[in-house]
């Protein structure tokens, strides 16, 4: 390797200067955001006189919070948050009945919260519940992209017409310094973005849906929602598959499975997706080793190049060092603000 000259040694120290300064910039603004978030103490709800009907049990309570805590939240680290203040307490009914009815702006979900006036947390709306404040969150950027100035505008359009329905006061962020967030949150993660694939490719004889489905099920694998995808389910209630099997959706499709011959199918692992804790890339091996002894099929990459041991090593450690950045970013993998922007 031939030695580094000067001038190359000075562009090198500069760049590093330079990332340096934008990493502590970000992560500064975002320190910035997470305090602006409304904090103040809920409003007490209002003395109601006992009715015939039953109240809510306590457990049918604790399953509707359990409920709202697994649902997706605001994270000023990839939303745009705008506060919707009120002049006093609100029902949740009341919210939901004036909810936007589709929660997009274009390519970009949003999500609407209340600070619970009994618990003291921010939730998504829930039947029942008295909220003494309401915000509203656009994510910044995602596998599509990032936030642009119509998605935003279109945002701004739908939380407006909600907030006049409920008699709130937006304050909406400035469209200029939310559209640099986005593009510089979707610069900073888009390299870190990874869905590792490998391909089954039979060696004899084409393979029906049926028959796969049938060895999948030995590995743990079952049915997804999609025609020609088979799921391992992740241990934790309501989270993403752990790994996805993908074949011919027409091939699932057929009115005679034994008659769609398949010839290859793919075994896909979405990283950020699964908390490393729970060990995905063994999990995916593992199935993928098995299901080409299973299947008689060949491991091939994308250009249809055999996967040795040693190539699957090599993807294991730098695996590891995509885990720590995303950990550095306080986006982990399978963690909530990691799963939605990475979707």
């Amino acid at each position: 390797m031939p030695a580094l000259t000067l001038t190359t040694a000075l562009l090198i120290a500069g760049g590093v200067v330079l990332l340096a300064v934008i990493v502590n910039g970000w992560w500064t603004l975002r320190r910035a955001r997470l305090r602006a978030v409304p904090t103040v103490a809920a409003a007490e709800a209002p003395r109601t006189e006992p009715t015939l009907e039953s109240p809510p049990s306590a457990p049918e309570i604790g399953a509707e919070l359990r409920a709202a805590r697994r649902a997706q939240r605001i994270d000023a680290l990839i939303d745009a948050i705008a506060p919707l203040a009120l002049d006093a307490p609100i029902s949740g009914d009341f919210l939901l009945a004036h909810a936007p009815a589709t929660r997009r702006a274009g390519s970009k979900p949003f999500i609407i919260e209340g600070l619970d006036a009994e618990t003291g947390e921010w939730t998504m709306p829930l039947p029942g519940r008295r909220y003494g404040e309401v915000q509203a969150g656009v994510q910044l950027a995602s596998r599509s992209g990032a936030l642009n100035q119509i998605e935003y505008s279109e945002f701004v359009q739908k939380i407006q017409a909600f907030a006049d329905a409920i008699g709130a006061s937006p304050d909406f962020p400035d469209m200029r310094d939310v559209v640099a967030r986005a593009r510089e949150l979707d610069a900073m993660t888009g390299p870190l973005d990874a869905q590792l694939t490998v391909t089954l490719r039979s060696n004899s004889v084409a393979w029906s849906a049926s028959y796969i489905q049938q060895i999948a099920a030995r590995h743990g694998l079952v049915a997804g929602v999609l025609p020609g995808r088979l799921v391992l389910p992740a241990p934790e209630e309501g989270a993403p598959p752990v790994l996805t099997l993908a074949f011919d959706a027409q091939a699932a499709l057929a009115d005679d499975p034994q008659a769609a011959p398949v010839r290859e199918c793919q075994l896909v692992l979405d990283v950020p997706q699964t908390a490393a804790a729970a060990e995905p890339f063994p999990a995916w091996h593992r199935v993928a080793q098995a299901l080409s002894d299973d299947m008689d099929a060949a491991l091939v990459d994308d250009q249809g190049q055999p996967i040795t041991l040693h190539a699957f090593a090599a993807i294991g450690q730098e695996l590891q060092q995509l885990y720590a950045r995303l950990e550095a970013l306080d986006l982990a993998a399978g963690s909530a603000a990691a799963r939605r922007l990475f979707s």
